[in-house]
Formats: C-alpha cells, sequence, structure tokens
C-alpha cells in the first residue's frame, strides 16, 4: 500500500522485519520443541536462541542471487548462528515456516482492526445519542418517505458494525492455525508432536490436516470478512455524501480551516474523506475475489498464491486501517444542520401524513383501494400546488364527512416517527 494511505501501525506489522521476525519465531519455536523432545542439546538451543540474527538487506542480496526468500533467510541466520545453525529448519519445509508466521501476521493485523471497529463504534454511539430525537427526511429510490431521526440511521450503521466485529472476530479465530508437517503434510520427516509444542508455544492451534500449505478458505474467509466490512464503511460513506450535496445540506464531513475543495472554486467544500473511503472499498473487494481464486492449487502445493498474497493481505488490511481512522474522524467531527433537517422536511408540504390518513380512513370502513386513491389523488395536487397536504384535504368532502376536523388534526402529529426509538436504542444499545 502506498505510503499515502498508510497508518504506522498496521503498516509496521507488513514491513520485511516484521514478516523475518516471524519467521524466527517458528524457527526457534521448532528448535525448542526439538530441544524438549530431546533431538538437540540444550547448548545448542541457547546458542540458536542468542546468535539468530538476521539482517533484511543480507537477506535480499542472497535471493537475488538464488532466488529462494527462505533459504536465503535461513543462509543469512546460519552466517550469524555457525555450527548451531544445522538444527535450524530440521525436519521443516519452507511452508511449515511461511504459512504459520502467515496466521502470526494475520493475528496482529486483526487485533488492531478490531480495535479500530470498537473505536468507530464508539463515534457512531455518541452521535446516535446526541441525535436520537433529530427528525429528519427518510427517503426510499431517492424520493422523500417518511420522517425518521438521524440517531436511528445511525443506529442502524451500529447494529451493522456488531454484526461485522462478530464475523471479523470469528475470522482472525479461524485463522489463527499452525502447520509444521513437513512437504506433503504427513509427517514423514517431523513428529506431529514438534507440530503440537509449536502451535502451543506460539498460540496457534495445529491444523488437523494439511498439505504442504494451511488450506487457502481459511485466508479467503478473512479477506472476505474484509470486504463486508469495507462494504459497510462504503454505504456509509455513500449516504454521507449524499446528505451533503447541496441541495440536501444535511450532514456535512469536517473541512478545516485550511483545507481547500477546487483547485478553482473556492466555495466548493467536497466530501473527499468519504469518496476516498468509497474508492478503497472497491480495492478490498477485488482482493477478496483474489483470494478465493487462491483456494484451488495444484495437487499438494502450488505458489500461485505467495505472490497474490505478499499484494492483498498487506493492503487490504492496510487500506481498511486507514478507512476506520477516517471515518471515526468524520463522525467525531461530524456537521449536523438540524435546520436545513427541518426545511426539507417541509419541502414535502406534509404529504408524507398519507399513510396515516389512508389508515384511519380504512379503519373508518372504507376500502383500501378506494382510500388509496383517494389519499394519494390529494397528496399529489397538494406537491404539485406546494399547498400542505393537511390543508388540501379540508376541501375534499369524502374525507371531510369521513373524519371530523379535530381527527384530521390528529393525524399530522410526529410522533409516530419517534415512538417506538426508546424501544430501538434499548435493543441496539443495551
Amino acid at each position: 500500500m502506498i505510503n499515502r494511505y498508510s497508518r504506522p501501525e498496521m503498516k509496521q506489522v507488513w514491513e520485511p522485519e516484521n514478516k523475518f521476525q516471524k519467521w524466527l519465531d517458528v524457527e526457534i519455536a521448532a528448535c525448542f520443541a526439538h530441544c524438549k523432545l530431546k533431538n538437540i542439546t540444550q547448548k545448542d538451543y541457547d546458542t540458536i536462541v542468542s546468535k539468530s540474527k538476521f539482517d533484511v538487506e543480507r537477506i535480499s542480496q542472497i535471493e537475488s542471487e538464488i532466488h529462494h526468500d527462505v533459504i536465503a533467510f535461513l543462509t543469512n541466520l546460519a552466517e550469524n548462528t555457525g555450527p548451531a545453525s544445522r538444527f535450524i529448519h530440521l525436519g521443516l519445509t519452507s511452508s511449515d515456516v511461511v504459512d504459520t508466521a502467515f496466521s502470526l501476521l494475520i493475528q496482529d493485523a486483526g487485533k488492531l482492526l478490531i480495535a479500530d471497529i470498537d473505536q468507530f463504534m464508539e463515534s457512531l454511539k455518541v452521535q446516535a445519542k446526541k441525535h436520537k430525537l433529530t427528525l429528519m427526511m427518510g427517503r426510499t429510490h431517492g424520493v422523500h418517505a417518511e420522517p425518521l431521526t438521524l440517531g436511528l440511521k445511525l443506529t442502524v450503521w451500529y447494529e451493522e458494525m456488531k454484526r461485522n466485529k462478530a464475523r471479523l472476530i470469528n475470522a482472525v479465530e479461524n485463522s489463527r492455525v499452525g502447520k509444521i508437517s513437513g512437504a506433503v503434510g504427513n509427517y514423514a520427516h517431523i513428529s506431529p508432536k514438534i507440530e503440537e509444542i509449536v502451535c502451543e508455544k506460539l498460540n496457534l492451534i495445529p491444523s488437523p490436516a494439511s498439505t504442504q500449505t494451511l488450506q487457502r478458505d481459511r485466508h479467503a474467509e478473512f479477506m472476505t470478512t474484509l470486504a463486508i466490512i469495507a462494504g459497510t464503511m462504503e454505504k456509509i460513506s455513500t449516504e454521507i455524501r449524499a446528505l451533503q450535496k447541496t441541495e440536501f445540506n444535511e450532514v456535512l464531513e469536517p473541512f478545516s480551516k485550511k483545507q481547500k475543495g477546487s483547485s478553482a472554486m473556492p466555495h466548493k467544500r467536497n466530501p473527499v474523506i468519504c469518496e476516498r473511503v468509497t474508492g478503497l472499498a472497491r480495492c478490498i473487494r477485488g482482493y477478496a475475489l483474489t483470494a478465493m481464486e487462491n483456494q484451488a492449487l495444484w495437487h499438494e502445493r502450488d505458489i500461485s498464491h505467495s505472490s497474490t498474497e505478499r499484494i492483498i493481505f498487506p493492503d487490504a488490511t492496510i487500506a481498511l486501517n486507514y478507512m476506520f481512522y477516517l471515518m471515526t474522524n468524520v463522525f467525531s467531527s461530524l456537521t449536523v444542520n438540524k435546520d436545513q433537517m427541518k426545511e426539507n422536511i417541509h419541502k414535502s408540504y406534509n404529504t408524507f401524513f398519507s399513510q396515516q390518513l389512508l389508515l384511519k380512513m380504512v379503519e373508518k370502513g372504507m376500502l383500501r383501494e378506494e382510500a388509496y386513491r383517494i389519499v394519494q389523488k390529494n397528496s399529489l395536487e397538494a406537491f404539485k400546488a406546494k399547498e400542505p397536504f393537511d390543508k388540501k384535504i379540508k376541501e375534499d368532502s369524502i374525507i371531510t364527512t369521513l373524519l371530523s376536523k379535530k381527527e384530521l388534526k390528529a393525524l399530522f402529529n410526529y410522533n409516530k416517527y419517534t415512538d417506538n426509538i426508546d424501544l430501538i436504542y434499548k435493543r441496539v444499545y443495551s
């Protein structure tokens, strides 16, 4: 991922220094297991622990000559460790190290993303509670429907993020798997006990069965989970963008005092943060497809997945981490134009009370189809004439005969749109 969209903590997870450290952690854990099983002496193990160091530049130099990154890594370790290095990688194949270490990297990235979700959800909750009763127009098909509250809109997103958090926790846990089973997964040259000890030391679960690699359904699950979460973030950012349109002007993302919106038009305040989030979500969806393509490897293993995973896992986790950072800031400094929301509600000329009128007419004994036709006629005429709907229906003798002035007045009440907010909040936030 380019530096523009990289946050330091997540970027560090995928730096070569950390990757090779995870490889070393696996190798030393394997040596620990061999020592525990008396395959190597305590002295040799202690030497390996104290002297096994690596240098990223040296590994790169060796790899440029031999074209195998694991062997380059092991060669560099041997240069620093001395004779005891003959016990490093004892009975292992490259994927034992790479895939087990990859699981550790996914754990690190996953924990950061779970923390990101918590921070983002908190920013959502603060605004949801602040705007619990802030009325705004609800829209279906982009057209005025009925009022709801901004708090309810945010609460729907909060509830979705709860599901996303559960998905991510599950995907991270399902990726907490190690594999030390040899070239085709049959433990021909290494005891299953080694795998058991290594995984316990690294806080991983031994894969019950594997080939030369861990099976990529686990990795596809993790990546598709990131794509679903990114989809939620895109949905939220798209809504903010829509509500920031000049014609709406209801909710606006932060815009600093020194910020500029357009090189040509000084008046512009563009929703560039949310647009950036939308674009990054598209990338992550593409990575999810690649992760699913990686499930089908030839026989016990090929490396067609390897090149893609070096790109998609760092990029997807770094991008999502950055998206959370952006959107947490958006909701921490959100501009809410309550007066504009009221003004936009009034642009419907109260025609959104049509359902309440329809139901009342049906309650009075009128057939639904007939009542619908009458209410629709009056609402369309009121909107066309820019006349309040409650005034327009007083001119309809059928309606005024069916309902008293008191009954008609009672229909035009906003309480219907907020009466059950407490119930919804109790379900979501309790």
